[in-house]
Formats: structure tokens, sequence, C-alpha cells
């Protein structure tokens, strides 16, 4: 019988799977009624992602639009419910499309239920894809 990984240990493993760019391997980490959330998407940006599928649907194209070198700077915090941790993190690597610097700063709040992540909410920086070239979500939104 094997042990469920912690919310920590299936974070970090996501962000690995990330990297390598598995997105089909960092879907399945997700309960399938699992929800995303942004709660301070830019209007015309997506605000809330419902179940698997379409987190799926949403990630799909991620690593044809960012290139993900490394997530240096990950700290998790343990919450008082043992499933939700808060993560503090920054994702650097390049824009594809016009080979540019990618350097974001996130604070996600992410709960996990049964081995699986059930919620996930992602306070990415909205001012940077303001920026010229910052485009990096393409045909996501």
């Amino acid at each position: 019988m094997t042990v469920p990984m912690t919310a920590a240990e299936l974070y970090r493993h996501g962000l690995q799977l990330l990297l390598e760019k598995n997105i089909p391997a960092w879907v399945d980490l997700w309960d399938e009624g699992g929800v995303l959330e942004f709660p301070f998407a830019p209007q015309g940006w997506p605000e809330r992602l419902e179940g698997r599928q379409a987190v799926a649907d949403y990630m799909r194209h991620y690593p044809d639009h960012v290139d993900v070198h490394d997530f240096p700077d990950v700290k998790i915090h343990q919450t008082t419910a043992p499933e939700t941790i808060v993560v503090e993190m920054r994702g650097v690597g390049r824009l594809v499309e016009t080979d540019s610097p990618f350097d974001m700063t996130y604070i996600a709040v992410v709960t996990v239920k049964n081995g699986r992540i059930t919620s996930y909410r992602d306070y990415w920086n909205p001012l940077a894809v303001q920026q010229p070239g910052a485009d990096f979500a393409g045909e996501n939104r």
C-alpha cells in the first residue's frame, strides 16, 4: 500500500513535471472536479476553470508559449488544514514567440484531497502581461 503524497510533495512533483514540459502528467495530478482560479486575472483572461478537462484545455499549449527553466525560491507554507498549502515562488525562463526573458512571481493557495489537486488559486501578477511581448498564454485566454 502506498502512502499518498502530502500537498507539499505533490506540488513539488507538479513543478518538476512542468519543467519537463509533461503537461498530461501535470493534469493527471488534478481531481476530476478540481477548480483552478485566477483571482487577479485581467479582463479577457479566464478567472475560473472547473474540472480536470478545463485545466487540461487551458494548459495544453503552455510549453509552446513559455519555456520554463527553473522555479527558484519556492517556499511552501503549511496551513492549519493539512490538505492546504500556501506557495510563494518564482518561475523563470523565456517566452517562446519573442525569445524574451520570462520571470514571474506567484502566490498560490492549493488544496489536495485523496492525492489530487481539488483547488488551486493562482495569484499571479497581471501587470506582467501588460509588458511588451508578454503574451505568454496565447490561445489559452
